[in-house]
């Protein structure tokens, strides 16, 4: 059974640089079958953007495919290392209410880990556990 974040991590998360258009992102989540992108600024990690972000912080208030995509990231982000409890990345989400983590060493993005990963290692019958593990739609 899993321990750590290191045994439950998504390696090399999709990344965009700030500057990049939330068009752009929307490419990388759909290429990727994916629902979120991490932004980083010059190689650094600056926040993550989902596809929530992308209808809620610019199609619905007017903004255009071609914004940058740091007009509709969530920053301020916090962080977990790879030698992270998997306890201690739940009490982590729930403390600040995310559903994703970005896993770090130093200042290095290593991967990212989501509430979803953590129900299919913890809890592998639960219905989020399910959702998370099964085929993504077409």
């Amino acid at each position: 059974m899993a321990q750590t974040i290191a045994d439950v991590i998504t390696p090399d998360p999709v990344t965009i640089e700030a500057t990049g258009t939330v068009r752009e992102a929307a490419e990388l989540m759909r290429a990727g079958d994916i629902g979120d992108v991490v932004v980083v600024e010059d190689g650094r990690l600056l926040g993550i953007v989902t596809d929530r972000d992308l209808v809620v912080r610019v199609l619905a208030v007017g903004g255009s495919p071609d914004d940058p995509v740091r007009q509709a990231c969530s920053t301020g982000l916090v962080t977990v290392t790879p030698d992270t409890s998997l306890e201690e990345a739940a009490q982590v989400m729930r403390q600040h209410d995310v559903r994703r983590l970005p896993v770090t060493v130093g200042d290095d993005l290593v991967g990212i880990v989501s509430i979803g990963d953590l129900a299919v290692e913890r809890d592998p019958q639960s219905t989020l556990a399910d959702i998370s593990a099964a085929e993504p739609n077409t």
